[in-house]
């Protein structure tokens, strides 16, 4: 599959009943009689639908294996066969073949040999029944995985167990696809390959992601836990290189996403259905097939998993009468429910209640001809508008309403006002015959009636309209067809406007944006399929992202072609002509079929179409002209920043003096340049030819006179294909598409290196910072409360330190690089008490380099953070820009290799929020910025003048109490010790 799921739904031609709707598929299959049987039916119900089957409508034959969607159909398998009717003989089969039972009309089948098998019965009577070719490969791939998924909503993860099983040997639940556990064989098998060395990993297609098993093998199985997604919902399991008894294991693809969950049916409300004899009609969730509503004649279908399981809509009593019940002409699935169409009236109902809609959400009141959604599934798109898309389209006569999730709707146009629009005449009808989502994820086609007379004949015209761009553009198309002709459009998976219509009869194709137009061929009858299928009328188109294209007439029979094919071919029968059903697309991008029946139950086939295709080719000897189309492009999306470019190969192999070749052809504005180099190389009568292209745009940024203008003219969305020039039913996928967006990555940020939030504690508080360290100078202190959840951890810094900071750049896959391009820093609260080491002479500067304060200055009107940036960056490397100024002032700007580094104040400490903004204006076209914090430390704070006064003077006090105290001591030891004792003895003398 190209796309990430399904396509969605095509409208039907009015039945005879007068009813108009449509039809989309869903989900994985059953066999019908004798293989798989659906869940909710009894085993007494299926005998009487098979008994009823055999005996009623025309013979027809059928086969099955045990593999699902025909996955491994080889020399291998058991071929079951299976004939409806009663004029059986016995099976006609090769020598290569042998049969269990020939004259039962259920049997199995196997061949030994590969190559083409030729089975038919042999019946009774004049008549002969078609045969079969059947192409029976010899493959050693025998081996399948087997998944199941567990929900858990309140973490949002899915744990997906995997194991490996047999088709031939497996258990019933694992055929039937309901299995909780492996079956003892799938246990063995899988713990011998497990002993081999396989192991499962699950790749995700769209986000390139990969996820393994959590834990070692437990009891026979592999788990995997995976998140629950919106946007990467295509998955593929693979496995190792393991071979046991010379058998491989298959590679899976499959849809996952969230659990969507069913309508529960409540036993007092009544059915709600269709027209009594009219055709089915379905729709379904466009990324998630296997969320299918169905609508026949006595009840409405849901199922989230492709009807393995199903449960009955109904609505409650004294809303509706019994008519307006049955009078549904077509069905929507959405998100926000299920959108009946009722005489007029748009209906809805989902978990909480059934409702009809008009002026309240801002719809009309009734004359609603038809609803319609999109029909294929883009998860990935740009809109440079930054509006919203549409999931669905509502129109009357002459008006036409886009709607959007929550109920919202919206008029987009009316008929008077396209008439002013497509310059017609004011006295011509025109009213709006049909509208369709187109293959482009932002477009929307309307298909107009007009005329004069009104008598006859009238003209459809075409419009297309772009929601992104708000434009109406009207295409090289105009269609005469008789007034009571209604069309149907159904858009190619290309990326030009393609598209096929049809009406009751007949198929018309516009290939190649209108140019290569024409009615769609079939062998004899001129095209006109009715002829060929015992006169009934077509009831659906199908299509898938291979390119294939089934139309399905009311009858059952089915007529077979290709894109960009201009003529069809008449399948072999499959179902009986008395049966309901429709086409329909599983999780793993293959075709089956969904069968209604009177009783009230609803069953899935599979249907194996490459097989059936390749019979009748064998039969017509039709090739395809060339051997094999390659291409390396694995992504249906990419999208494109400023610099970058995507470049691809395409190869076709073909045999010589064919003259094939490969055509790229691209769909939206023309903002990349295009470079094609082919090589070409001939041998042993083949010719190869390769391509490599390359997409590239190569726009200066820097300097201009408006840098969003000329940002906003070079960003968009482009579709581009590849395919081979010419093309057959019996070719492989014959195109590539896949989008290009120009523009802002949502998913690209950028963070300082050496940051995060769990290195500190993780709590807010305050802070001030002083005014004197404020860029506006205020008259107060700032009180700044440090937010935890948006600045992270703060780094902490030594004053002496320098600090250079390192950006780097991620997106949802992780780190992508280190910027190397130029950034500004400034501190968020108004702080400016900090430098840089270089200056504008040390960086080379030949004239003064842009500043906070020079630009600032130049945008007082703007805030801070936007004052400069680069839609104003202008480098001081050249004399032809700025003027000679000051250069020894410091250079604020940073890149990783200039050694600019962020200095700190020496006489104080403080808290620092930065936020970085990406200054290089061919950098990117996102705003890139981000914040980090930091905290300097290790000054020794100035004493106050105060204190030091107050300091001396207690120093000199206690230095003069000192000296006064020594003083007084020293002279009372001088008394005591030499001025007493001297002048004693003095006396003692005299005395003597």
């Amino acid at each position: 599959m190209s796309g990430p799921a399904s396509p969605r739904r095509g409208h039907r031609a009015p039945s005879e009943t007068g009813v108009r709707g449509s039809a989309r598929t869903g989900g994985r299959a059953g066999l019908l009689g004798g293989c798989e049987l659906a869940p909710a039916m009894s085993a007494s119900g299926v005998a009487v639908l098979l008994s009823w089957l055999s005996c009623c409508g025309s013979a027809l034959w059928r086969y099955s294996s045990n593999s699902p969607n025909y996955h491994i159909f080889s020399t291998r398998s058991t071929i079951k066969l299976e004939y409806e009717g009663t004029l059986f003989s016995e099976w006609s089969v090769p020598g290569t073949c042998s049969i269990k039972n020939k004259r039962s009309p259920k049997t199995e089948l196997r061949c030994s040999s590969p190559g083409i098998q030729i089975i038919k019965p042999i019946v009774m009577g004049p008549d002969l029944e078609e045969e079969r070719y059947l192409s029976v490969d010899s493959s050693h791939t025998c081996f399948l995985w087997y998944y199941k998924v567990i929900n858990f909503t309140n973490n949002l993860t899915q744990v997906i167990i995997i194991w490996i099983y047999d088709p031939e040997n497996a258990d019933p639940s694992e055929l039937l696809w309901n299995a909780n556990e492996p079956s003892l064989n799938s246990i063995i098998l899988s713990k011998q390959l497990a002993t081999l060395g396989q192991k499962p990993a699950i790749y995700t297609v769209l986000r390139r992601k990969v996820y393994f098993p959590h834990r070692k093998m437990k009891n026979g199985t592999w788990h995997i836990s995976i998140p629950m997604t919106e946007d990467d919902v295509l998955k593929e399991i693979r496995g190792n290189q393991v071979a046991f008894q010379d058998c491989f294991t298959a590679d899976i693809f499959f849809l996952l996403t969230f659990s969507l969950l069913t309508i529960p049916e409540i036993p007092e409300f009544l059915p709600i259905s269709s027209p009594q004899g009219s055709q089915l009609m379905a729709d379904w969730a466009t990324c998630v097939p296997s969320f299918v509503v169905v609508v026949a004649d006595m009840e409405t279908f849901q199922t989230n998993d492709s009807f393995r399981t199903w449960t009955r809509i109904r609505v409650p009593p004294n809303i509706l009468t019994d008519d307006e019940r049955h009078s549904v002409s077509d069905v929507t699935l959405s998100q926000d429910g299920i959108f009946f169409l009722i005489n007029g009236i748009l209906y809805l109902k989902n978990y909480n209640a059934f409702k009809g809609l008009g002026s309240n959400v801002n719809l009309p009141d009734g004359g609603i001809i038809g609803i319609t959604s999109r029909k294929w599934c883009w998860i990935n798109y740009l809109l440079k508008n930054k509006g919203r898309r549409s999931n669905m389209a509502i129109w009357t006569e002459n008006e036409v309403y886009l709607g959007y999730a929550l109920l919202k709707f919206v008029k987009i146009i009316t008929t008077e006002e396209l008439k002013e629009l497509l310059n017609m005449s004011s006295a011509a009808t025109l009213t709006i015959h049909n509208v369709e989502y187109t293959g482009h994820p932002l477009e929307l086609a309307l298909l107009l009636n007009y005329c004069i007379t009104c008598n006859i004949i009238k003209t459809i015209y075409l419009v297309i309209y772009n929601e992104d761009t708000k434009q109406w553009v009207f295409q090289d198309f105009a269609l005469d067809v008789t007034t009571d002709t209604f069309l149907i459009p159904n858009f190619i998976y290309s990326a030009m406007p393609e598209l096929i219509l049809w009406d009751k009869h007949r198929i018309y194709y516009y290939y190649h944006n209108f140019t290569d137009t024409g009615v769609l061929q079939t062998p004899t009858e001129f095209g006109n399929l009715s002829r060929l299928s015992q006169n009934s009328t077509i009831h659906d188109v199908f299509m898938d992202y291979y390119g294939n294209i089934v139309v399905k007439m009311e009858n059952n029979v089915m007529f077979y072609f290709k894109i960009n094919v201009k003529d069809a071919v008449k399948l072999h029968l499959w179902t009986n002509s008395t049966i309901k059903s429709l086409i329909s697309l599983n999780t793993s991008g293959k075709m089956y079929l969904i069968h209604v029946f009177e009783n009230g139950t609803i069953h899935p086939q599979e249907y194996p179409l490459k097989l059936e295709a390749q019979s009748i080719a064998f039969k017509t000897k039709e090739k395809c002209p060339y051997m094999a189309f390659h291409n390396d492009i694995f992504r249906v999306s990419y999208l494109l920043d400023k610099g970058q470019n995507l470049s691809f190969w395409a190869q076709i192999v073909y045999p010589e003096n064919i003259g094939l070749y490969i055509i790229v052809e691209s769909y939206g504005p023309k903002i990349l340049e295009e470079k094609n180099q082919v090589h070409y190389e001939i041998a042993s009568g083949y010719c190869t030819k390769t391509m490599t292209i390359t997409f590239s745009q190569n726009i200066n940024y820097e300097a201009v006179d408006d840098y969003f203008k000329l940002q906003y003219q070079n960003t968009g969305l482009l579709l581009v294909h590849i395919r081979p020039s010419e093309h057959a039913k019996t070719c492989p996928v014959s195109q590539k598409v896949f989008q290009i967006s120009v523009g802002c990555d949502a998913n690209k940020f950028i963070a300082v290196k050496g940051f995060d939030k769990k290195e500190c504690l993780q709590h807010d508080f305050f802070y001030i910072i002083e005014k004197s360290y404020l860029r506006d100078r205020p008259s107060k202190h700032l009180r700044v409360k440090y937010n935890w959840e948006k600045y992270g951890c703060p780094l902490r810094v030594d004053f002496r330190e320098k600090f250079h900071p390192v950006v780097q750049l991620y997106n949802d896959s992780g780190y992508v690089e280190d910027v190397e391009v130029n950034f500004i820093v400034w501190e968020i609260h108004g702080r400016d008490d900090y430098s840089f080491n270089n200056t504008m002479k040390k960086s080379g500067c030949l004239h003064e380099a842009q500043t906070w304060k020079s630009m600032t200055e130049l945008n007082k009107r703007l805030p801070l953070e936007e004052a400069w940036g680069p839609e104003n960056y202008k480098h001081c490397f050249s004399y032809a820009i700025g003027k000679p100024g000051d250069l020894n002032q410091p250079y604020e700007i940073i890149n990783k290799s200039n050694r600019n580094h962020l200095v700190w104040p020496l006489d104080h400490s403080g808290m620092y929020v930065f936020r970085v903004k990406i200054l290089d204006p061919n950098y990117s076209f996102c705003n890139l910025t981000t914040i980090f914090a930091i905290e300097t430390f290790g000054v020794i704070p100035s004493p106050s003048a105060y204190m030091v006064a107050a300091f001396l003077f207690l120093l000199m006090l206690l230095f003069c109490s000192i000296l006064v105290l020594s003083y007084f001591h020293y002279l009372r030891i001088y008394r005591e010790y030499i001025y007493e004792p001297l002048h004693k003895s003095e006396r003692k003398q005299k005395n003597n």
